[in-house]
C-alpha cells in the first residue's frame, strides 16, 4: 500500500511538471536565482504539495504576482548552537525564519553537556514543532575534554540510540582534536559509527601532518578558521569551510577575502553562537550574505554560499535550490545588493512577511530540562586566591575573538598574600564553579582586558560544560552573583556593592528561556547597560558571550575550568603562579 501511494505521488508530479495537471500555486513575474549556474531566470515558479514543480509558463489554481522581485532558496545556517539564542527552538524560529533562514544544522552539545541524551531529545522534539528545517549533528565531545566536570558523558553506545534518527546528519564538531590525532579510543569509536554520514571539524590552528591525521578518518568541515591561510589549506584538502559571523567570534571580514572563483563552491556561512540582540539588530544568515556583498562578493556567490553549498555539504537533497523536486522554501526580495528579505515561503506556504512571522509557536514540555543547578550556596571566602609570588599567568582576552593569550603579569597582593584587584591594573579574578554534581570544585584564575570594575558578573552559560563562570573585582559580589544564579536555576546576574543590579533567568538547562526573543533581548539590554554604566565595561566588548567562552578548554590559548587553568596548546593544566627557573 505504501509503495502504491508513493508510485501515485511520483506519477502525479510528472503530470504536474509536464503541464497535464494544474499545480496548487504559481508565483508569477519572478527573477529566479539559479544557484547551479549563477544565472537569473525570468519566469514563473509552479508549486504543488510543498514541492517546486518547475520554472516556466505554468498556470495554476492560485496565482501570486511577485512584481518582478527576486526569488532565492531559503537560507541555511551550516553550523549553529540553538542554545546560544537563549530561547526555545520555537521562539528562535519565530525570529530567524522571517529573516530568511529556513534550515539550520545544529549541534546541541550545549544542552547535552548539562543533560546528556535527554537534552538532545528535547531539542529534536522542540524543533520538530517549529516552522523550520532543524537538522542535527550528534555531540561528539560531551564533555569537550576530561579536564572539566560536565553534567553528562556521551559515548558511542549512548549516541547510537539517536544515530539513525531522520533529522540526524552525522557527528558534531570534533573539539577534542588532540584525542582525534592521537587515536583516542572513545573518539575513534564515535568516528567509526559516523563513517556513513558527515563528521564536523573543530581544529583551530592545526596544520601539516597534524591536520592530515585529524582529517584522515572522515572530518569534512571546519568553522574555526581565523586566517585565510587556514581556510585555503583546508579547502585544498577537501574541507567545506563554514565562514562564521557570530557575536563573540567574527571571522567573515577576514575570510571572505579568500573566497575566489576556484574555491567558492567549498564555502558556506554559519553563525555558530549568535545572541538575541545581534539577531534582532543585524539579522541571521541574511546578515552574512549582506556583509559578504558589502565586501565585494557577488550577490549570486553569496547566495550560493548560504544555500546550495551547505545543502551539498550535508547531503540535503531536497533543499538549497529552486528546481523541480526541491522543497518550495523560498525567500523574496527586491534588491540583489541590499538583500533585505520581504517574504518567506516554507514548502509553498507564506510563513513570514516584512520580518514578521505569520505562524504561531507551539508550547513545549520543559519539565525534564529544568532544575539543573545542583549546588549549595557559596561563601565569599571560597574565592580567595593565595599566591606565593606576585608573578602570575593571566588569561588575556583578544577583542572579537574566542581565542585568548597566555601572558605573564605582576599583580597586587594584600598583607596575607591574597590577590587583590587594583583599578590601575586591568586584571580581575575569574572562577568556574561546578554546578552539575555539587562536587565543590572551584577553579580560580585571573583575566586581563575585560575592563571590569566595581562588581561581578556570573552566568550558567560557560562553554561547553556550562558550569557557573563568574568574573569580578571583589569576592563578596562574586559570591552574591553565584548564589543568585542558584535561586534562579540558571541565567546571567550582575552584582555591585553587594546588591543585585540586573538579571536574566534561563531555567531551561541554565541556558534558555521560554520568553520571546524580544523579551529576552530587553533583559539582555538592561544587563548590558548595567555592565557599561556600573561595571565600566566598554561597549566594544560583548561581556556575556566573551565570559562564557573563557571556560572552553579546546580553544587556544589559556582557559579555565572547574579544575583550574588549562593550557590548550599543551592540553595540560597550568599553574597560576609562574614557575621560577
Amino acid at each position: 500500500m505504501i509503495f502504491d501511494d508513493r508510485m501515485d505521488r511520483l506519477k502525479r508530479r510528472a503530470e504536474l511538471a509536464s503541464g497535464k495537471l494544474l499545480p496548487d500555486m504559481v508565483l508569477t513575474n519572478c527573477k529566479v536565482i539559479n544557484v547551479f549556474n549563477g544565472k537569473i531566470i525570468h519566469g514563473n515558479i509552479a508549486i504543488d504539495g510543498g514541492k517546486i514543480i518547475g520554472i516556466g509558463p505554468y498556470e495554476a489554481k492560485e496565482k501570486i504576482d511577485l512584481g518582478g522581485a527576486y526569488v532565492a532558496p531559503g537560507l541555511i545556517d551550516a553550523h549553529m548552537h540553538m542554545e546560544s539564542t537563549l530561547v526555545t527552538p520555537g521562539q528562535m524560529a519565530r525570529i530567524i525564519v522571517p529573516r530568511g533562514t529556513t534550515t539550520v544544522v545544529a549541534d546541541p552539545h550545549e544542552i547535552a553537556n548539562v543533560l546528556g541524551i535527554e537534552g538532545v531529545e528535547f531539542m529534536l522534539d522542540a524543533t520538530e514543532k517549529t516552522t523550520l528545517n532543524g537538522f542535527f549533528m550528534l555531540p561528539s565531545c560531551v564533555p569537550s575534554t576530561d579536564f572539566e566536570t560536565s553534567g553528562a558523558k556521551l559515548n558511542a553506545d549512548k549516541l547510537s540510540e539517536l544515530f539513525n534518527h531522520p533529522k540526524v546528519l552525522g557527528l558534531g564538531e570534533l573539539m577534542n582534536y588532540p584525542g582525534v590525532i592521537a587515536g583516542d579510543t572513545d573518539m575513534l569509536e564515535k568516528m567509526n559509527m559516523a563513517q556513513s554520514k558527515i563528521i564536523d571539524g573543530h581544529g583551530p590552528e592545526l596544520t601539516g601532518k597534524d591536520l592530515n591525521a585529524y582529517m584522515i578518518n572522515g572530518v569534512r568541515t571546519e568553522h574555526e578558521c581565523s586566517t585565510i591561510e587556514e581556510m585555503q589549506e583546508r579547502i585544498g584538502l577537501g574541507m567545506y569551510i563554514a565562514i562564521r559571523e557570530g557575536s563573540a567570534a567574527k571571522n567573515l571580514d577576514t575570510l571572505i577575502r579568500g573566497v575566489d572563483e576556484y574555491n567558492k563552491h567549498m564555502c558556506m556561512f554559519c553563525t555558530d553562537d549568535k545572541n538575541p540582540e545581534d539577531i534582532l539588530k543585524e539579522g541571521h544568515i541574511d546578515y552574512n550574505v549582506r556583509r559578504a556583498i558589502e565586501l565585494g562578493v557577488s550577490p549570486i556567490t553569496a547566495i550560493q554560499m548560504a544555500t546550495i553549498n551547505p545543502a551539498r555539504c550535508y547531503n540535503l537533497r531536497d533543499i538549497g535550490a529552486i528546481a523541480p523536486g526541491y522543497d518550495a522554501d523560498l525567500i523574496v526580495f527586491d534588491n540583489l545588493n541590499t538583500f533585505e528579505i520581504k517574504t518567506v515561503y516554507k514548502k509553498g506556504i507564506k510563513v513570514a512577511e516584512n520580518k514578521t512571522a505569520l505562524f504561531e509557536t507551539q508550547g513545549i514540555d520543559t519539565s525534564n530540562v529544568t532544575k539543573t543547578v545542583k549546588l549549595d550556596k557559596i561563601t565569599s571566602d571560597k574565592f580567595k586566591l593565595f599566591l606565593n609570588s606576585d608573578i602570575v599567568n593571566v588569561i588575556r582576552i583578544i577583542p572579537n575573538s574566542i581565542v585568548t593569550e597566555s601572558v605573564t603579569r605582576r599583580v597586587y597582593l594584600d598583607q596575607d598574600n591574597n590577590f587583590k584587584s587594583n583599578k590601575l591594573l586591568d586584571v580581575v579574578k575569574i572562577a568556574v564553579v561546578e554546578r552539575h554534581k555539587n562536587t565543590k570544585n572551584i577553579g580560580i584564575g585571573l583575566v586581563e582586558n575585560f575592563h571590569l570594575q566595581n562588581g561581578a558578573i556570573a552566568t550558567t552559560i560557560s562553554h561547553d560544560s556550562h558550569n557557573i563562570i563568574v568574573i569580578g573585582d571583589n569576592d563578596e559580589d562574586m559570591a552574591l552573583a553565584v548564589n543568585t544564579l542558584i535561586d534562579l536555576q540558571g541565567g546571567i546576574v550582575i552584582t555591585s556593592n553587594n546588591e543585585i543590579k540586573a538579571s536574566l533567568a534561563l531555567p531551561i538547562a541554565g541556558l534558555m528561556s521560554e520568553k520571546s526573543m524580544e523579551e529576552v533581548c530587553l533583559d539582555l539590554r538592561k544587563l548590558r547597560e548595567v555592565a557599561m554604566s556600573i561595571l565600566n565595561i566598554p561597549n566594544t566588548l560583548e561581556p556575556f558571550m566573551t565570559l562564557s567562552f573563557m571556560a572552553l578548554p579546546v580553544i587556544p590559548e589559556l582557559k579555565i575550568t572547574d579544575k583550574g587553568y588549562f593550557d590548550v596548546k599543551s592540553f595540560k593544566f597550568k599553574d597560576i603562579e609562574v614557575q621560577q627557573s
